[in-house]
């Protein structure tokens, strides 16, 4: 993964900001790549030295303290981090813009302040799409994959080209969890009417069998009648195995 893309997520992690599997994506990428570790810690030292701040009483002169006080402890990093990282650049912008608003005369909560300048890093997540998509290129481990599928639970509304990758590794990655992943990330944007008629097209021509329960579940769930058709002819095939059959012929019922 880029530096930069890498930056945001675990900008994102740091910051509470993603849902339970994509965290657990993060983990697993710490837990086994040392760079990403060294990466983690900086990120996570810069954001604690922003959150420990000292507030300023708004007194005649604290402008040129508190820019003194900057200078100071970007004085301390520079020597002693000489291969610093584009987001350290962009912290060092922030706090040149906190020292403009305090000269202006503009009060900024520590809390709110933190909030401000991470928010400024958080609009790259977009960019982990292309990430994303390298990811499940074939070319990648199952683990790689895994991790690309999880990186989608991060999207809030992912575009064609990050569905239709979604749809090609549910129907068509070797491994089972990550079909089955693929299936979950696709089923929390199934409100799109694109996606569920994707997701009920896919039902007819799916071959693996976990997946294929996994997907007459969510359909079902969803109380998706235009899959009756093709739950019928689950019944019938004489290549269905005997467990989706009967989660075929339980669908039915439900859906009845």
């Amino acid at each position: 993964m880029e530096k930069e893309k890498l930056e945001s997520l675990l900008i994102d992690y740091i910051d509470g900001g993603l849902t339970a599997a994509a965290r657990a994506g993060v983990e697993q990428l710490l837990s086994t790549d040392k760079a990403a570790m060294q990466l983690y810690k900086e990120l996570k030292e810069v954001t604690l030295a922003m959150q420990e701040a000292p507030s300023l009483d708004r007194e005649a002169g604290h402008e040129r303290i508190f820019e003194a006080n900057v200078k100071k402890e970007l004085a301390a990093w520079y020597p002693s981090r000489v291969f610093l990282r584009p987001v350290f650049y962009r912290v060092a912008a922030a706090i040149a813009l906190v020292i403009a608003g305090l000269a202006g005369g503009y009060w900024l909560h520590k809390g709110n302040q933190n909030a401000r300048e991470l928010a400024a890093l958080r609009k790259e997540v977009e960019e982990t799409k292309q990430t994303m998509m390298a990811m499940l290129s074939d070319g990648q481990s199952a683990s790689r994959r895994m991790q690309g599928v999880n990186v989608a639970f991060t999207l809030s509304a992912p575009d064609d080209d990050v569905v239709n990758a979604l749809g090609k590794a549910m129907m068509s990655d070797p491994n089972t969890n990550v079909r089955l992943a693929a299936l979950d990330a696709l089923g929390q944007f199934a409100h799109e009417p694109s996606i569920r008629k994707m997701l009920v097209r896919s039902l007819s021509s799916q071959d693996d069998p976990m997946v294929q329960i996994a997907l007459i579940q969510l359909l079902v769930g969803l109380k998706e009648k235009a899959v009756i058709t093709d739950l019928e002819k689950i019944i019938k095939s004489d290549d269905a195995m005997d467990a989706v059959k009967d989660e075929a012929y339980t669908g039915i019922l439900k859906l009845s």
